[in-house]
């Protein structure tokens, strides 16, 4: 399949987008009226009972009160501006995180009114809930979300909805490193790949890695599509992170150490989704591509 031709800004030879997940305090609790306790916990503790579980609950806040303060003032001292992926309960509840968004300059990107499943909503309710995460976030940082990522899953409709409600990205998508077109219901839409490989949730999952085994694969993601850029074929990495894995003291030094790595070579742009997003669709238009 022949792909566009696209360069970034300058002629970098490559784009990377920093996400950073927010999601903590938007999870499922028997509280919030769901039908049980959050299932993704590194405690490894889950029961179908519906009781609260305080010790993945108190997890989740280690990522406001600790791993936050950490994951931004390493964007700080790189200059990294990155896409924030926000849960828009979760930003209602940590506004000194939607006041350092709006203040440095970040991209505060919808992932849902809260970091719940969206596959099992109607069409109605599937609506009300993109338009409460986009009044929500517009209401917490000053502007309104032009992004979507869902958690995991999706309906026959979201894409739709997303380009009917004015969004100019959908972020569900891992089938390619670096932008395309899609046309939903008629209205065109970017799709901004993200990449589960490299993502933080791999110290939690299958294969369970390391700090450094995660940073040598981040590194070698990042040479491998740097060489690519070289070669006159510009692509963009992913790394998406999350404030209660990556901001534990034994794991936040591979990320400095990833920033290290890459502001040390030439040619690299460091980018919000929606700055890469905008970009593409100024060179690339929707119905040539």
């Amino acid at each position: 399949m022949n792909k566009p031709i696209m360069k970034w800004p300058n002629g970098e030879k490559i784009a990377v987008s920093v996400v950073v997940n927010v999601e903590e305090g938007a999870e499922a609790s028997i509280v919030e009226g769901d039908r049980g306790m959050e299932p993704v916990d590194e405690l490894g503790v889950f029961v179908k009972k519906p009781i609260r579980n305080y010790g993945n609950e108190s997890n989740y806040q280690y990522g406001i009160k600790a791993g936050a303060p950490r994951v931004m003032r390493l964007l700080d001292k790189y200059k990294v501006r990155a896409t924030w992926t926000t849960a828009a309960l979760a930003l209602e509840r940590a506004p000194q995180i939607a006041d350092y968004i709006r203040e440095r300059g970040h991209e505060a990107c919808a992932h849902g009114w809260r970091w719940v499943h969206q596959f099992r909503m109607d069409e109605d309710e599937e609506r009300e809930f993109i338009r409460k995460a986009v009044a929500s976030i517009e209401k917490t940082t000053g502007t309104r979300p032009y992004g979507w990522l869902s958690r995991y899953l999706l309906t026959d409709n979201t894409r739709r909805l997303l380009a009917e409600e004015g969004f100019k990205y959908h972020m569900d998508d891992y089938s390619d490193d670096q932008p395309f077109w899609d046309v939903a219901g008629g209205k065109p839409i970017v799709i901004m790949p993200y990449a589960v490989d490299t993502n933080d949730m791999k110290f939690w999952t299958d294969p369970a890695l390391t700090p450094d085994q995660w940073l040598k694969y981040a590194a070698d993601t990042f040479d491998w599509l740097y060489a690519e850029g070289e070669a006159g074929a510009p692509k963009y990495m992913s790394l998406g992170l999350h404030l209660r894995i990556i901001g534990r003291p034994g794991r936040i030094g591979a990320f400095e150490a990833f920033l290290k790595h890459v502001s040390a070579k030439p040619g690299v742009w460091m980018a919000t989704r929606l700055e890469i997003a905008e970009h593409f669709a100024a060179q690339v238009p929707a119905d040539t591509a």
